[in-house]
């Protein structure tokens, strides 16, 4: 085994470790910690696989600044645990037999799936004789994919408007009118 196929699977184990440790632990702290840790292993197989861009993307976009808003949004929401009611089914056992089910799909489709690696013309060669990888991907997203593009800056927009306008809280205060005053 070569130092590459060695780092391959340890950035790959420590990222499905930090995974399960996400959505396993208690502490929302330490949840968000492991969230942290499996982007930075994302982002070491992204350069293990020649994408510095992607990397560096996901180093700034998801280990900055989303990051950033879940520990916001963990100071900020009051996290308390519910109780199951008498008569509800546990959220365990459920969680439990959908696990299952998505784990025999999983292996179905890794052992009648061909995943050999599509040849196409994005190269190594071919990316640093167009001005590399970073320009390749503006063009291909700015011409074929500009219309996916659009969509996703409009669904982020109105989602940071939705966060803007959702916390604040319109308090209304009655008149002797039947007529009410925004406070």
């Amino acid at each position: 085994m070569t130092v590459h196929i060695l780092l391959f699977y340890f950035f790959a184990f420590i990222a499905v470790a930090s995974a399960i440790g996400v959505i396993t632990l208690r502490n929302t702290i330490h949840c968000a910690v492991s969230l942290l840790l499996t982007f930075f292993c994302v982002a070491a197989l992204f350069v293990l696989l020649e994408a510095e861009f992607l990397a560096a993307v996901q180093l700034y976009i998801y280990a900055g600044a989303i990051m950033v808003l879940v520990v916001f949004v963990i100071m900020l929401v009051n996290v308390r645990e519910d109780l199951p009611q008498p008569g509800q089914i546990p959220l365990n056992a459920v969680a439990v037999f959908v696990g299952i089910g998505i784990f025999f799909f999983l292996m179905f489709v890794i052992m009648a799936g061909d995943f050999s690696p599509p040849r196409g013309i994005y190269t190594a060669a071919y990316q640093a004789a167009n001005g590399g990888q970073t320009k390749l991907i503006g063009k291909v997203l700015y011409t074929e994919y500009l219309f996916p593009f659009e969509i996703a800056s409009v669904l982020l927009l109105v989602a940071m408007i939705g966060g803007i306008i959702l916390p604040t809280r319109r308090r209304f205060r009655r008149n002797g009118k039947g007529k009410g005053e925004m406070v």
